[in-house]
């Protein structure tokens, strides 16, 4: 059962809070009045913020090694190391351009 929403459109009674929240069916229909002081109310937007990973949670090594990406970082003159995914544990600069065109 869905949590929906509501707020006082004029006065509010003395206990009742500006905003609430209620339990309903979505086949009932809309409250028009408080349950408590019998003010008018109408529902609200009942906003839920979604989780969004930030880039660096979606670019982190585990994240990559989980939908099957390799990913190399540079790490001396010419060469990368592997930092997540299946492949070689280094490999040159000339490897690393090979396979980045392989990707395009």
């Amino acid at each position: 059962m869905p949590l929906f929403k509501y707020g006082h459109t004029q006065e509010k009674g003395k206990d009742c809070p500006e905003v609430f929240e209620v339990l309903q069916n979505r086949s009932e229909p809309e409250l028009t009045v408080c349950p408590d002081c019998g003010n008018p109310v109408r529902k609200m937007l009942n906003i839920r913020v979604a989780s969004i990973k930030s880039e660096k949670d979606m670019l982190s090594p585990k994240n990559l090694a989980n939908h099957g990406f390799t990913q190399y970082k540079k790490s001396g003159d010419g060469f990368y190391e592997k930092t997540a995914g299946e492949g070689p544990q280094v490999i040159s600069a000339d490897q690393a351009r090979q396979l980045q065109n392989r990707g395009r």
